[in-house]
């Protein structure tokens, strides 16, 4: 009896290994052919398959990180970056790369997916070692200098985009980015060689143009640059740049409607009503239609772009110089009168305001100036001497002293009787203190309003 229970002890344990050791081995035999499986899943365009494969691995052992990678590149076939970064990032942590995860191609996406999610210090790290296990890659250096620029560290950019040139002369992407480098470091002859070359190798790269607008635009060469951005407006991504740049082009050479026309389509054209680029584009316009004296719609523009960033600028400290436009008539009929109805009410606000009549009148960037006289009827040789000049500002600056003194230095050189300067925004200190014991009146913003509404303005 003892030697039978020890039989069936001895057999048990043995049936027991035997188990054991079949599921091991099986386990060991099984799971590579189902993770081989993924690789054939998702080549076969079958991703979703090939991620119940790999799930059904890392049911059984969590830590595969041969299956968190392949479901990565199946999560990938299947346009689920998301999730497939997720599974990436384990790998990336954990993961000892001995061959059976192919590390080249897991380099290659997890760079990809880190500048995708705006993760670019992570990108560069990334791309570094891709420059290290394929270092005949031009693409890696490109992108390497690319990550770099973005990150504004333009040495180490310039110096990776240099890199990819000598493993690919023919690459007009790094040309232009070398071109763009050069241009940031105001080194226009280098930057306009690589940017003409980049365009030469790839003509419909409208992109390159807006570089090329740039150049000419800093080297103030307005007629090219406008040339320019005509070409890049047409490459979509840069059309919204472009258009402002063009604009502002446009107001250096005093082209406000043309500026006006631009600014308008890249709002327009805007991707993004809160980017900062549609926000200059608002705030561009709105000084279009300051200087032309739309002060109304220059309102609007800061309005819009108060909602949507208050801190924009001097945006707020516009709208509190303007309020009075809103709320005043007389001073809104001040700002924003065409030049010609300007001229006539600056004559009303001297015979009102001084009993002086005008005796010439012209208009200016700033308002207007006048030449006028008392109202009496005195000899002309003797009102002569009592000519005085008149200048009527509506800027939405104080007047500066540098303004004061050219007034001053009028009237003694033209032997003027006094000058008299009208402002809607007041003087700066230093110009009211200039004017004191001097003939010089300044009317600030309180005089005017009640000058003008005396005049029925």
């Amino acid at each position: 009896m003892p030697s039978n229970i020890a039989t069936v002890v001895i057999v048990s344990v043995l049936i027991a290994f035997i188990g054991f050791a079949a599921i091991v081995i099986g386990r060991n035999l099984f799971t590579p052919k189902k993770i081989g499986s993924i690789d054939r899943l998702i080549k076969s365009g079958k991703a979703q398959q090939a991620q119940r494969v790999a799930k059904a691995v890392l049911s059984k052992n969590p830590n595969d990180y041969e299956a968190h990678y392949w479901l990565g590149e199946a999560y990938l076939a299947d346009n689920k970056p998301e999730l497939a970064f997720m599974e990436y990032k384990t790998v990336n942590r954990n993961a000892v790369f001995n061959g059976s995860i192919p590390e080249l191609a897991f380099r290659r996406n997890m760079s990809k997916l880190y500048a995708k999610y705006n993760q670019s210090e992570e990108a560069l790290k990334e791309y570094l070692l891709l420059t290290k296990l394929d270092p005949k890659s031009a693409d890696n250096f490109y992108q390497a200098g690319k990550l770099y620029e973005q990150l504004n560290q333009l040495s180490p950019a310039l110096g990776f985009y240099q890199k990819s040139l000598q493993l690919d002369k023919r690459n007009d992407k790094a040309h232009a980015a070398v071109g763009s480098i050069y241009m940031k470091m105001k080194q226009y002859p280098d930057a306009m060689k690589e940017i003409t070359t980049a365009i030469k190798m790839s003509p419909e790269t409208y992109s390159n143009y807006y570089y090329l607008g740039k150049i000419y635009k800093d080297t103030k060469e307005y007629p090219q640059a406008i040339k320019a951005f005509e070409q890049a407006i047409r490459d979509s991504e840069m059309r919204q740049r472009a258009l402002i740049e063009r604009g502002s082009c446009y107001m250096l050479v005093d082209q406000v409607d043309n500026a006006i026309a631009d600014y308008d389509h890249a709002i327009k054209v805007a991707k993004n009503e809160s980017s900062q680029e549609t926000l200059f584009a608002r705030y561009f316009l709105a000084a279009c239609y300051e200087k032309t004296h739309k002060i109304d719609k220059a309102i609007e523009q800061w309005t819009l772009i108060s909602k949507k960033n208050s801190s924009f600028r001097d945006v707020a400290s516009k709208l509190n110089d303007y309020r009075d436009v809103q709320t005043n008539d007389s001073m809104k009929e001040y700002l924003t009168a065409s030049p010609q109805q300007f001229l006539e009410l600056a004559k009303k606000a001297a015979k009102t305001g001084f009993n002086l009549v005008c005796q010439k009148v012209e208009p200016t960037n700033f308002g207007c100036v006048m030449l006028a006289m008392e109202d009496k009827s005195d000899s002309w040789m003797n009102a002569r001497k009592q000519i005085q000049l008149l200048e009527f500002f509506r800027n939405s600056q104080p007047v500066s002293e540098a303004v004061i003194r050219k007034a001053a230095d009028t009237i003694k050189n033209k032997g003027y009787f006094k000058a008299i300067l009208f402002s809607s925004s007041g003087f700066s200190e230093e110009g009211i203190k200039f004017a004191e014991n001097r003939p010089i009146t300044l009317a600030g913003k309180d005089m005017v309003e009640n000058i003008l509404a005396r005049a029925g303005v």
